[in-house]
């Protein structure tokens, strides 16, 4: 039995620009951070049959890879060449459409897996191409690198991606004192709305393919929003990084009509006027969780904000990225 546990991510500054539409004309930058919620993969070896059998939401049993449904697990079952006598199960502490980069998670966690299967050592930066390449380039789904990435590496690091779609990856220098503060200061609230991330980031794709003048210049700034957000974190400046998150928000609502909906809207203005120096719905939007920042009083913000019906996930960074936790072949 083969046992990998892969983070899930919020994103810090940038996000979007991770976009293949967006960065192969204008280079992406973003920060972001790996949280301690994750998705467990396990694999076992059939011993009695050539069968794969599959457990998620769902329970598929096939003799053939190409007959799999699930298409993240049948990809990475060609990329690595494995063809039957396998078993996989996969286990999450949080669904899917929640804004937390949840399938790149996933197929990083089971790639790993699938490599330690075969006995072979595939690095952090392996992993993150890969799991990008079934996503992106085989499957064809209008989604960036980030989350991948993220969930290989964990930490909280920034990823440039130049036009050819090479990452360089690079952990934040902030101090350890900044680090507790931002994890204290840091909220997350589930707004009960969960959506397809690819709805949302068609139009934004299709936005930027065609050059659209006020669509570029939006994911322009938030780039920009990136490499600021980036040297507030790096230099302490906690407030000025609650105002990048709240300019972030402002700005990528005017890329689509789809990034928020009235439930958010109105469940981020109520945290900014009791508190929230920045915020924005985490991932694509659409749905999922909103991420408040709060000022010098969070336990005030917070009891306000639970008096509103929201329930708050909290979380701590994870600095391990995807990893084995059990490996009993």
């Amino acid at each position: 039995m083969i046992i990998t546990q892969t983070p899930f991510r919020i994103t810090l500054g940038g996000g979007g620009t991770d976009l293949p539409a967006f960065y192969s004309k204008h280079g992406g930058f973003l920060v972001t951070s790996a949280i301690n919620k994750y998705v467990y993969i396990t694999i076992n070896r059939r011993t009695i049959d050539d069968t794969i059998w599959l457990s998620y939401s769902k329970i598929e049993k096939r003799k053939k890879v190409d007959s799999i449904k699930h298409e993240l697990i049948r990809e990475a079952l060609k990329m690595t060449g494995i063809k039957n006598g396998i078993e996989i199960h996969s286990v999450t502490e949080l669904s899917s459409g929640t804004g937390l980069g949840s399938s790149g998670s996933f197929t990083v966690g089971l790639l790993n897996a699938l490599h330690t299967f075969k006995r072979e050592y595939a690095p952090h930066a392996q992993l993150a191409e890969e799991a990008s390449g079934i996503e992106i380039g085989t499957l064809g789904k209008p989604v960036g690198k980030q989350d991948q990435y993220i969930a290989a590496f964990g930490g909280i690091i920034s990823l440039e991606i130049d036009r050819k779609g090479a990452v360089t990856v690079k952990p934040l220098n902030i101090q350890e004192a900044v680090i507790e503060e931002l994890e204290r200061r840091v909220m997350l609230f589930y707004t009960g709305v969960t959506r397809e991330s690819a709805y949302v980031l068609a139009d934004q794709t299709k936005a930027c393919e065609r050059d659209d003048k006020k669509v570029v210049a939006n994911m322009r700034r938030i780039k920009e929003i990136g490499l600021l957000s980036k040297k507030a974190l790096e230099d302490g400046d906690l407030d000025g990084f609650g105002a990048l998150l709240h300019e972030h928000w402002e700005v990528k609502k005017g890329i689509s009509n789809k990034v928020s909906f009235t439930k958010a809207d109105e469940l981020y203005e109520s945290a900014r006027k009791k508190g929230a120096l920045g915020g924005k719905v985490i991932g694509a939007g659409g749905g999922g969780f909103l991420m408040v920042f709060s000022g010098d009083n969070p336990a005030g913000l917070r009891e306000s904000l639970k008096t509103m019906g929201l329930k708050e996930m909290r979380f701590r960074f994870d600095f391990g990225g995807t990893k084995v936790i059990a490996n009993f072949f």
